[in-house]
């Protein structure tokens, strides 16, 4: 049996392990483990390899972004920002047509530029927007929707800990992966706010229980907020976001300390809320190194992972055949979509990128493709797995958060439809014009 049979093999058996419900650590680790052995005949080999893996994995001064912007997140999670957010998004666009959805998605928006995670603003909105929407006359699902399909923006919007991810995995610049999801996400912003506003207006059914009140309630109902009051919600926000990208763009900062002036931030802004006695401060610091460690030792995993793929000669391998086959790059980039699509209805995203990145990142760049452009089409054709069913983590995490129990899973996932057709389209626009995502670069 060649390396090469071998390492496919390898493969299939590691999407098989992670399907019947192996962690995807256990299962990286243990495939590269065997691989190694298998593959060179020798077990003190891959023990030495799992041991520099273990150390050199993970010792770069870089990977200390990780725990702090994850600390950074869940202190904004905790102060009440998103609420303010969007209390200030309502007072502004409420007169809009699909105003609140409109406001939705602006303060997801403005919430992923200092989260970066998709989960968080899932959790924050559920319970902050849905209520206010339904109040409003918006149909549950639709509510839902919004809210589920507007939070994959924290994953796009820097900082990102999916770009993150992704920077390691492909070795390029976690700041220049910042910046090329700058216009893409606001590209997704926009078409979100397109498509809302183009469902009131021409299929209000889908949107409104009862169109004719809902409009008549939406040009009379609604908070008024004074500049006073609008601002002092705002300014803590724009401030971070300011203080945070502001500094990591101008070259003021590394994204290490980019992170570490944005946790210290919103730390203040914690204490100044009063939101964080000594039990929240000790949930939090927990939740951060709960998050930060899994993802850690994910990405130990991934590393070996990827060294084990190297022996068998995988990514050269399948770069020849694409090349022979005639494919072309953007062949190869339609059956990789594909592929990454059909996996986000199965898996999560974090897992998604561990197992197909160390693989189609060498390929990728062997045929031309610039590793920054081909890593924020990956990170969005990723992102539509997070509303797809039958995994939909997002979509998920809206339903739990839901305080209405007639809403199934099922409306929920037909509200994010589309969605997930906005994400298709600007994903096509970025895959046919890189300069969509290297323009700031």
């Amino acid at each position: 049996m060649t390396s090469l049979t071998i390492g496919l093999l390898l493969i299939v058996g590691l999407v098989v392990m992670v399907l019947i419900g192996m962690h995807i650590a256990v299962a990286l680790l243990a495939t590269g483990f065997v691989g190694i052995w298998i593959l060179r005949d020798n077990i003190d080999l891959a023990f030495r390899l799992l041991g520099m893996a273990s150390y050199n994995g993970i010792a770069d001064y870089l990977f200390a972004t990780i725990p702090l912007f994850v600390l950074m997140g869940i202190l904004v999670s905790i102060s009440n920002v998103g609420r303010d957010t969007f209390e200030v998004a309502e007072a502004l666009l409420r007169k809009l047509l699909g105003g609140l959805g409109v406001a939705t998605v602006a303060a997801n928006a403005v919430f992923a530029a200092v989260t970066g995670v998709s989960i968080a603003s899932a959790a924050v909105f559920t319970r902050v927007a849905v209520p206010e929407m339904g109040r409003h006359g918006y149909r549950l699902p639709f509510a839902a929707g919004v809210v589920a399909g507007s939070s994959v923006l924290g994953m796009l919007i820097p900082p990102s800990l999916l770009l993150i991810i992704y920077g390691v995995l492909a070795e390029v610049s976690i700041g220049a992966m910042f910046l090329a999801g700058i216009i893409p996400g606001l590209l997704l912003s926009f078409g979100f706010v397109a498509l809302i506003m183009l469902l009131a207006r021409f299929r209000p059914g889908f949107v409104y229980a009862d169109p004719q009140a809902a409009l008549s309630r939406q040009k009379q109902d609604g908070k008024t907020l004074t500049w006073m009051e609008i601002c002092k919600k705002l300014v803590p926000i724009l401030a971070l976001v300011t203080l945070v990208l502001g500094g990591l763009y101008s070259g003021f900062f590394t994204p290490t300390e980019a992170g570490g002036v944005g946790a210290f931030g919103a730390l203040l802004i914690a204490l100044v809320r009063r939101q964080l006695d000594r039990p929240r401060m000790w949930q939090v610091l927990y939740q951060t190194g709960l998050v930060s460690v899994a993802i850690l030792v994910l990405l130990i995993a991934a590393g070996y992972y990827s060294r084990m793929l190297s022996i068998a000669g995988i990514p050269n391998a399948i770069a020849m055949l694409v090349q022979d086959s005639g494919l072309g790059p953007y062949g190869f980039l339609l059956i990789y979509v594909v592929i990454v699509l059909l996996m986000g209805m199965i898996l999560d995203s974090t897992s998604i990128l561990l197992i197909m990145v160390p693989i189609s990142a060498p390929i990728a760049q062997s045929l031309g493709f610039d590793l920054i452009h081909f890593g924020i089409i990956t990170v969005i054709a990723v992102e539509i797995g997070l509303l797809t069913p039958p995994f939909g983590i997002s979509v998920f995490t809206v339903h739990t958060a839901l305080a209405d129990p007639k809403t199934k899973v099922e409306q929920v996932f037909l509200g994010t439809l589309p969605f997930v057709l906005v994400m298709a389209l600007s994903l096509l626009l970025i895959a046919a014009f890189p300069i969509l995502s290297t323009a700031l670069l």
